[in-house]
């Protein structure tokens, strides 16, 4: 019962990319760490993608280390989501 707990309880991890070489990891955790970490991206108007098993990855990799390129592909795929909602809310009248 504790494993099954420990499964379902809250993650994020946050990743910087400034477009050179490959985004990093920042900032990770579980629990009430991972509920700061959304909190203050809210709080700075960071765009937030839900994909547990992407978070779970993230989340194995050491703070300050770039992704793996094992990560490339789904990792793009997030920055471009982000880019497209970005783009289609920029873009209102």
């Amino acid at each position: 019962m504790k494993a099954r707990q420990k499964s379902a309880r809250r993650r994020a991890a946050a990743l910087r990319y400034s477009g050179r070489g490959a985004p990093t990891v920042v900032a990770k955790g579980e629990g009430e760490v991972a509920a700061h970490i959304e909190a203050l991206a809210q709080q700075h108007d960071i765009p937030l993608v839900q994909d547990t098993v992407l978070t779970n990855l993230l989340c194995s990799v050491p703070l300050g280390d770039e992704i793996p390129e094992q990560l490339y592909v789904a990792v793009a795929e997030v920055l471009a989501h982000i880019y497209r909602v970005g783009q289609t809310i920029d873009s209102s009248p």
